[in-house]
């Protein structure tokens, strides 16, 4: 059984791993991944936004860019962070222009309104995308901070996320899903039903039917790749922006991904690379969950090992440290949340029994 710290880092690891590898896939039909590669399961180089940049094999891409914002926002905040943290960290401590190689267009235009002192719970109203996936993708430390209390890591995502998204639509409720599931996973006993059932409940009436659906999917599907046909029927767009990245698709297909594959973090990032549309985000949602509720388990030392390669190579990342010392910003922010959760604890009973 995963510790606590190996959660942590597993669900940092998975969710970069399944981020990098679905990357160099991103917008392809499942049936063009099976002809190109079979069934791809190794890190490859790949070209973003026709800048020239040929990454290297475990470069990950914008959605850990926004993750990677996060953990600098926890560690400034030493603990659970605000929308202003986050605004905070891109006023001071992200370059715009460095951004352009690694972020997408509606992600800069929010760093330059940061720096020109728009505050953070306003950013996401001049993000016009609402039910775009880049929050639940990227939301994985919000869930992680908020370890065993799927109820406030929901809540934070939904404060927190305004900084990228507009609290209309479904996009921060999608991400609250998420970020629940994750904090939940974090539980000492958790298991694949009691991080699902946190979705669900984050969800509300709203959402839960269509998190219900996909569940049904993979509980028919005699193996985890056999839902891309059902799936696909269902999830086709094609000819908006981002036609392949609304939260609701991904994040139904990352759950009944991570249902399909009991939990197992190296299936589960296999699984999403091969599932065709937008197979980073998804490979990042599905392994994170997996990588909370299991660790390290299973995933292959080569893997993180290239992730951390091409983290210290990236000239233009937000944060340039191997996954260990990510997990540990996360890890030494809950151990003063703990402190901070006896400290109230003690004075309520206080108050309760003066």
């Amino acid at each position: 059984m995963a510790d606590g710290f190996d959660k942590v880092l597993g669900c940092l690891a998975a969710s970069q791993i399944g981020s990098a590898m679905g990357a160099a896939v991103e917008g392809w039909s499942y049936q063009a991944i099976r002809e190109r590669y079979g069934r791809l399961e190794e890190l490859l180089p790949y070209e973003h936004y026709g800048n020239g940049w040929k990454r290297p094999p475990g470069t990950t891409e914008d959605g850990i860019e926004r993750q990677r914002v996060f953990l600098r926002a926890i560690r400034r905040a030493r603990g659970r962070p605000t929308a202003d943290d986050m605004a905070a960290v891109w006023r001071e401590e992200v370059d715009a222009e460095k951004a352009a190689w690694c972020m997408e267009p509606f992600d800069r235009h929010l760093i330059r309104l940061a720096k020109a002192g728009v505050p953070g719970s306003e950013l996401g109203r001049f993000n016009p995308y609402t039910n775009l996936v880049s929050l639940s993708r990227s939301c994985h430390p919000i869930g992680l901070v908020n370890a065993g209390d799927p109820a406030q890591a929901a809540r934070d995502a939904h404060a927190v996320g305004r900084v990228l998204q507009q609290a209309l639509g479904d996009g921060l409720t999608w991400a609250g899903a998420v970020a629940a599931a994750i904090a939940a996973a974090m539980a000492p006993d958790a298991t694949v039903d009691s991080v699902l059932s946190a979705a669900v409940d984050a969800g509300g009436p709203g959402l839960r039917d269509e998190i219900r659906r996909a569940l049904d999917v993979a509980d028919g599907a005699d193996d985890a790749l056999a839902m891309r046909e059902a799936f696909d029927a269902h999830y086709g767009g094609h000819g908006i922006a981002y036609a392949a990245s609304q939260a609701n698709e991904v994040v139904s297909k990352g759950l009944a991904v991570f249902r399909a594959t009991r939990g197992d973090p190296r299936a589960a990032i296999v699984t999403a690379v091969n599932f065709g549309r937008d197979t980073d985000c998804l490979a990042a949602v599905a392994g994170g969950l997996a990588g909370a509720l299991k660790g390290t388990e299973g995933l292959p030392a080569a893997w993180l090992a290239q992730v951390d390669a091409a983290t210290e190579a990236n000239p233009y990342t937000n944060l340039r440290l191997p996954l260990e010392a990510q997990a540990r910003i996360v890890w030494d922010a809950l151990a003063l949340e703990s402190k901070r959760a006896a400290s109230r604890a003690a004075a309520l009973r206080a108050v309760c029994e003066g």
